[in-house]
């Protein structure tokens, strides 16, 4: 079993707030670390004054918000230097674009741009302002140093603008920015490489109304393939009808019944190093569809059924295949049942779990599968269990 690698700490953030009409999202974005139980230190300049109260992010962060160079609170006068000292990261969100030339050019004259000039922690931004300055030759030849000098670039996003134009300048919104940062947090074990995951249900159709499926919600591939892409792999996610949203970074293709899952990896996993077969595929489909709703009547209604593809084992017979992970749901004999499938069709890591234990629910407990045994895991979030995943298929790539 593998000992996952520590993610980067982040118990302690500064939060630097500049002057736009997106500071308003920052007492959101607060809120929501502070939940994630991540202690917040609020530092605003003197045009986020004008937008947003400093008595709101105090009352949300819990601590004092520092507007002011020359009255830093620090015993030492040396505020801009040791706040710093203590913070994981210093996020800016809003970060306009005033502020991006003072961080590209190295000035520092206020608290907040000297205290990243003066930080010895990692720096991101989330970037807002109107589509026209976000386009401007300065303010991209600005973002292209930031990146140069490894600052973190959190969107921006497009649509619409307080000024009434539509476009690209949008601050992305607070929850997309807390999972940005525990996404830049994780470690990249899979960097450079090309995962393809499926995911959620299928549905099979008996006529143009009804079909065959299953309970499965997808929050488990999803999870999958957002750790993936924490890890710093290129991860395509093939899923079937399901509400879950596609996780950042994640190329997603939709598809509906199994036989387009399975058309849809076929066209894809070539070019993949890792295939994660997580979506609850139907085992079996009519094999008539009717082209009308059928009639509701008083006589028994028989279906004529047949065995869908098995995508997983299509993958794992390849005559080059990727390194393949296979999930099992099982009502009993779990681990009996589940080796089995794995030994069938020859899947160098399976991960099983009871049926009605896991789909649908938030949590998972899941043993693993591979030629040295069975390595049970605890219950824990699928997030997290997605994240102990993405570590365990990392090692074994390593090793093959």
């Amino acid at each position: 079993m593998t000992t996952p690698p520590a993610a980067r700490p982040l118990r302690r953030v500064v939060l630097g707030i500049t002057g736009g009409i997106a500071a308003y999202k920052a007492a959101e974005l607060t809120r929501l670390l502070v939940k994630e139980g991540i202690a917040v230190d609020v530092v605003m300049t003197p045009a986020a004054i004008q937008f947003i109260a400093p008595m709101t992010l105090q009352a949300l962060s819990g601590g004092p918000v520092l507007t002011d160079l020359w009255q830093s609170g620090a015993a030492n006068a040396m505020g801009h230097i040791d706040l710093s000292r203590s913070a994981d990261a210093i996020l800016v969100a809003p970060a306009s674009a005033d502020f991006i030339a003072k961080l590209a050019h190295g000035l520092a004259g206020d608290l907040l741009s000297t205290l990243c000039l003066a930080r010895n922690c990692p720096l991101l931004v989330a970037p807002t302002m109107n589509v026209q300055m976000w386009n401007h030759p300065a303010t991209q030849r600005n973002v292209a140093q930031l990146n140069a000098d490894g600052v973190e670039i959190l969107g921006p996003g497009s649509g619409g603008q307080a000024c009434g134009e539509v476009g690209d300048g949008r601050m992305i919104e607070p929850e997309e920015i807390l999972a940005a940062l525990i996404a830049w947090a994780q470690p990249k074990l899979l960097a450079g490489r090309r995962v393809l995951l499926t995911a959620g249900p299928t549905f099979e159709a008996i006529d143009p109304v009804r079909g065959i499926t299953n309970l499965s919600s997808g929050k488990m591939g999803f999870a999958l393939a957002q750790a993936c892409a924490e890890a710093g792999a290129a991860v395509t996610l093939i899923a079937g009808p399901t509400a879950m949203r596609t996780p950042a970074g994640v190329t997603r293709v939709d598809v509906k019944s199994a036989v387009e899952m399975a058309a849809a990896v076929e066209s894809t996993v070539g070019a993949g190093d890792v295939f994660i077969a997580v979506a609850a595929v139907a085992d079996y489909a009519p094999v008539e569809t009717g082209a009308t709703k059928l009639k509701k009547s008083d006589e028994p209604l028989t279906l004529k059924l047949k065995p869908t593809p098995d995508i997983l084992a299509a993958v794992a017979a390849r005559r080059q295949p990727p390194f393949c992970v296979g999930f099992a749901a099982e009502t009993d004999h779990v681990t009996e049942n589940a080796d089995a499938k794995r030994r069938r069709k020859k899947v160098p890591l399976l991960v099983a779990n009871r049926a009605q234990d896991a789909l649908g629910q938030e949590h998972n407990e899941v043993t693993l599968l591979d030629d040295a045994g069975a390595h049970p895991l605890p219950r824990m979030h699928k997030v997290a269990l997605a994240r102990r995943l993405v570590a365990e298929i990392a090692q074994r790539l390593a090793n093959c």
